[in-house]
């Protein structure tokens, strides 16, 4: 039996606090240590649900050293919950390089499911959920649309995440690279302004162009297929 801790992969809820799971509660009061992308952010959560474990930041700009003082913690038997801002961490969150040497070292990881803003937004989307693929942020500048003319073939639903400040832009360029398909855009999924807004990209646009925009949001691109159009 090994003596090093287990590193908890703990999803979070996405917005609603409430979107939490009893055995994410019951890790999160128990493990030495909560691994958080930003502490404030976290505090908010830790306090809603009665949780005082200790916690120290983990981000994507945490450097390689306090990777590997991470890594000693959990060799010297601590078990550490790792946490992200909201949802499940790696997925477009910090942890990949963590997950990459918690395994090089032979440390046990366990997922503790929970809240994900990619299959909560698809399963109220009305787009095909049978066959999806998730792209992440579309880079800012260098790469951009050549990965947006990358989708033009996509022959399954698409699932981008993106910033409120460059929705606008996006949805001008899908519509222009590929055409007036169907598109289901999630804003603020679970909190209070929640929206679901479905349409043509080119009906999308038009009502996102009427007001500034605010909050997370996700976007999911229908196959090109009259069959299903909103």
């Amino acid at each position: 039996m090994s003596d090093k801790g287990n590193l908890f992969v703990v999803g979070t809820p996405i917005g609603n606090l409430e979107d939490i799971t009893l055995r994410a509660v019951s890790t999160l009061k128990n493990v030495n240590i909560i691994l958080a992308e930003d502490t404030r952010n976290s505090k908010k959560l830790l306090s809603a649900h009665g949780i005082e474990t200790r916690m120290i930041s983990y981000h994507e700009h945490s450097s390689e050293k306090e990777s590997q003082k991470i890594v000693n913690l959990l060799i010297e038997g601590n078990d550490l919950a790792l946490i992200s801002d909201a949802g499940t961490p790696t997925i477009s969150d910090p942890g990949y390089s963590l997950i990459r040497e918690c395994i090089k070292h032979e440390i046990k990881i366990i997922p503790i499911p929970g809240v994900s803003a990619i299959t909560a937004a698809m399963s109220v989307s009305g787009l095909p959920s049978d066959s999806f693929t998730f792209h992440g942020f579309l880079p800012q500048k260098k790469g951009r649309l050549k990965k947006i003319q990358n989708l033009v073939h996509a022959n399954n639903t698409i699932i981008l995440f993106e910033s409120p400040f460059r929705l606008e832009k996006t949805l001008t360029q899908l519509l222009e690279h590929l055409g007036d398909r169907s598109v289901v855009v999630g804003r603020e999924l679970t909190k209070l302004y929640e929206e679901i807004i479905r349409g043509n990209l080119s009906d999308v646009l038009e009502y996102f162009s009427k007001s500034k925009v605010k909050g997370e949001i996700v976007i999911m691109i229908g196959k090109n297929d009259d069959r299903i159009h909103f």
